[in-house]
């Protein structure tokens, strides 16, 4: 019994001064998601008819720095206080999201200019980048919404939080236009 006890006064030792576990990796789960943190998460987006719209398990995680505004709003407001190993299911109202399905967005322009073969259902790439879902095709005219796909609608986020640490300048996204 002498050489348990040896063993258990040798790591209570160890762990007083540190020595058994590196002090990154142990502070690392205890960080929590504030402004100015770099995140690592995988998540599944779901939306209200329960359709999965978009997911990362099982392939590499989303990295981003909290506060740069790199994700929806509601989501990152939702994320502030959280830890590494949390999981947690998070409803973004689609004013915090992608915003109101706005009507005004829906416009018409001329079939010729757009491509020659487009069809009710296909989304196009606008050249301002936008991506416009095209509704209607006639002999002249294409109905056309430039709502984000997913504008109006209440968006659920399953997400699982794998690394929390402190950001660096490097990590700071590139200027982006208000």
């Amino acid at each position: 019994m002498r050489h348990g006890r040896n063993l258990l006064v040798g790591l209570v030792i160890a762990l007083s001064s540190g020595q058994a576990f590196s002090e990154g990796a142990y502070a690392q789960s205890d960080v929590a998601i504030a402004d100015g943190m770099k995140v690592s998460l995988e998540y599944t987006l779901t939306l209200p008819d329960k359709s999965v719209a978009d997911s990362n398990v099982g392939q590499a995680p989303i990295t981003f720095l909290q506060g740069a505004h790199e994700i929806v709003p509601g989501l990152e407001k939702a994320l502030d206080g959280m830890k590494a190993g949390q999981k947690r299911r998070i409803d973004v109202a689609a004013q915090d999201a992608y915003g109101p399905y706005n009507n005004k967005l829906r416009q018409t322009v001329d079939k010729e200019k757009l491509p020659k073969d487009v069809k009710v259902g296909d989304i196009l790439q606008a050249a301002d980048n936008r991506l416009v879902k095209v509704l209607e095709v006639n002999e002249k005219k294409v109905l056309i919404d430039l709502n984000h796909p997913l504008a109006g609608k209440t968006l659920t986020f399953d997400v699982n939080i794998l690394k929390v640490e402190k950001g660096d300048a490097s990590d700071a996204p590139e200027s982006k236009t208000p």
